[in-house]
């Protein structure tokens, strides 16, 4: 899964990505976060590129992400998101899904702060998928968690049992897709056609 926004219709894990979270004062921050979880008790930053996604059926167990979803969990803002469909001779082609207003939406997230040998801080995220809505049923069986303006609060700063409650599919009827072209794979490419439908 990449994610797009307006300024960059080609975001992928291992990129720093726009993130809000709770500050301690009460406030929403926004932060450049690598996208790829280092757990905080992690040996070395590699283990980020294996963590861009948790389950949400396991995010709460697993011990890479179980801390994280308990008290550091932030929003993802983005316009839209690709995910891939398997088609004849093997190939997958791409989907751009977004909402069907064409507004930004929040994708949920969980966030890590992670200490080098050098003292350096590397602050990083991962996001949150669950089972599919009916718009992502013949792409994928996957989609990331969208959070609804109105539970933006709760995701932030709740207990986890009410965030898990969040962890669901998003209403189909809000959103839409359609296929994009194969450049969208490659992750140097960029330029607002690459959400430009196709065929």
């Amino acid at each position: 899964m990449f994610a797009s926004s307006r300024l960059t219709p080609n975001i992928s894990p291992g990129t720093d990505i726009p993130s809000i979270r709770h500050a301690p004062d009460g406030r929403r921050v926004m932060h450049l976060l690598r996208w790829g979880l280092v757990p905080n008790w992690a040996k070395d930053p590699t283990i980020g590129a294996k963590l861009s996604n948790a389950r949400g059926e396991t995010v709460a167990e697993k011990p890479s992400f179980r801390s994280a979803f308990q008290r550091r969990r932030c929003l993802v803002p983005a316009d839209g998101f690709y995910e891939w469909k398997a088609v004849e001779g093997g190939k997958k082609q791409p989907y751009y899904f977004s909402m069907a207003d064409g507004q930004p939406f929040a994708l949920g997230g969980l966030w890590e702060s992670w200490k080098g040998p050098d003292g350096q801080i590397l602050r990083t995220c991962c996001l949150i998928t669950t089972g599919p809505n009916e718009v992502m049923v013949p792409v994928h069986d996957r989609m990331p968690v969208i959070v609804a303006p109105a539970d933006f609060e709760a995701w932030l700063t709740a207990d986890a049992d009410t965030a898990l409650s969040l962890v669901r599919p998003y209403p189909p009827e809000t959103m839409q897709s359609w296929p994009v072209d194969r450049r969208v794979s490659r992750s140097a490419e960029e330029g607002t056609g690459l959400i430009e439908a196709i065929g």
